[in-house]
């Protein structure tokens, strides 16, 4: 059930109905699972917006290839047909960044109006935000406007599976994920 929920915001009372026990208990499983470094559970960020924000968390399978194998996806064909092709890609992104990030508070930022950004990183008033695309040629599209206005990101990196880095505006820039292992994009994530 928790590969269905990848990348969804986390609602413990479908799967406390299906499995007939309380939402407690099912929380008290996903907590589990988490401290087990099976799942993340990326907290909400949120404001003193004029905007109704998601206050609940986004879960991931951690591992992509666990993932696979709970959605019964054996081949690459299989799961460039899926339907969680961008959830997947999604959380393999973002466990790569997180792998880089250095003392940064981490969260996802979406609000009910839809609005969404995968990553918010947070170190003192510094606040950047990460899009995780799987796409060849991301844009900024009208969630990015929102948070780059709403959260006063000091930056905005779209992560993608291409092979050029390239800016879409002053604060905007799509970096392949080939690049997360480089010295000069851990330095920018890490900056003080």
């Amino acid at each position: 059930m928790l590969a269905h929920y990848h990348g969804q915001i986390w609602n413990a009372g479908e799967p406390a109905r299906a499995l007939a026990i309380t939402q407690p208990t099912v929380r008290k499983y996903l907590d589990l699972l988490t401290d087990a470094f099976m799942i993340r559970q990326l907290s909400p960020w949120y404001e003193n917006l004029r905007k109704r924000q998601v206050k609940s968390p986004k879960v991931y399978v951690r591992d992509s290839g666990l993932l696979h194998q709970l959605l019964g996806i054996s081949e690459e064909k299989d799961l460039l047909t899926h339907p969680k092709v961008g959830a997947s890609w999604e959380g393999f992104a973002i466990e790569q960044v997180l792998s880089i990030v250095e003392n940064q508070e981490t969260y996802f930022w979406a609000t009910h109006q839809g609005a969404e950004i995968d990553l918010v990183l947070v170190r003192g008033n510094r606040k950047l935000g990460i899009e995780c695309k799987r796409a060849d040629a991301p844009q900024i599209n009208k969630s990015i406007r929102i948070a780059l206005k709403d959260l006063d990101l000091e930056h905005l990196f779209i992560i993608y599976p291409g092979n050029t880095r390239f800016p879409l505006s002053d604060n905007v820039t799509v970096v392949p994920i080939s690049d997360l292992a480089s010295r000069e994009f851990s330095q920018e994530l890490n900056a003080s």
